[in-house]
């Protein structure tokens, strides 16, 4: 399976010894933008994982996870998503831990998988459904040069959709 690598970081296909630490972040308050969240449970937090890594063996590619090049610590989830009845395929990001947040992980990351998706997998379109309350994540999407797209629909119709441009179409 693919692995990315930037600078800082090692991105790679999900395993089953990630299923811990991925709940621990889909429990957190964080988890809550991903259909999760504490008040939802270790159950639902698992099930969400279990998509997780099952998209991989649907579809060959999905979320990485994210880890610290230095210490192989994973920081963050990154990857191509597109559940049967969502209208486009997605790039999706989130940092597991606060103490994470602010360290330009998922920027990085999002941009080897978003060259990946216009690249290797021969993708002419790219989009992030975002909550409209997510303002990091609303911004991290204008940093990567996405647009809001205001007539295309998302998976829930009060989500944002920003368009993501291919990288090589900039240079």
């Amino acid at each position: 399976m693919t692995v990315l690598e930037t600078e800082r970081l090692i991105l790679r296909p999900p395993e089953a010894a990630d299923v811990d630490a991925w709940c621990g972040f889909l429990m957190s308050d964080r988890g809550r933008w991903h259909g999760a969240g504490p008040e939802q449970g270790i159950g639902r937090a698992w099930r969400v994982a279990a998509i997780l890594l099952g998209h991989w063996q649907i579809h060959g590619f999905g979320m990485f996870v994210a880890q610290r090049r230095s210490d192989l610590v994973p920081v963050a989830s990154v990857g191509p998503f597109c559940p049967a009845d969502w209208p486009e395929r997605e790039v999706g990001w989130s940092v597991w831990r606060d103490a994470d947040e602010g360290k330009g992980y998922a920027a990085e990351a999002a941009r080897a998988v978003i060259a990946d998706c216009f690249g290797r997998l021969g993708w002419t379109s790219l989009v992030s459904y975002i909550d409209r309350r997510n303002s990091r994540s609303i911004a991290l999407a204008e940093r990567l040069g996405a647009t809001l797209d205001a007539d295309a629909p998302g998976p829930d119709p009060t989500d944002l959709v920003y368009r993501h441009v291919d990288p090589r179409s900039t240079r």
